[in-house]
């Protein structure tokens, strides 16, 4: 079984970065995937990627298999 471990601050530059990028690079959705699965992810921040995947699904925030933001 693989470990996998939110780097900290990631999802706040995450969010940061999507905001004004627009784009969800395949970086931010490993990023995503490791927050998913911390157990010990606070309230806040799981509203926070809560609200992302909802953008990504009403089609404001684009998802590109770039590895870097550029969109």
């Amino acid at each position: 079984m693989f470990l996998v471990q939110l780097i900290p601050g990631a999802i706040s530059e995450m969010l940061a970065s999507v905001t004004e990028t627009g784009c969800l690079t395949l970086a931010d959705r490993y990023g995503l995937m490791a927050a998913v699965l911390d157990d010990s992810l606070d309230e806040e921040y799981r509203h926070s990627i809560n609200r992302l995947l909802r953008s990504v699904i009403k089609g404001r925030v684009k998802i590109v298999n770039e590895l870097s933001a550029i969109c």
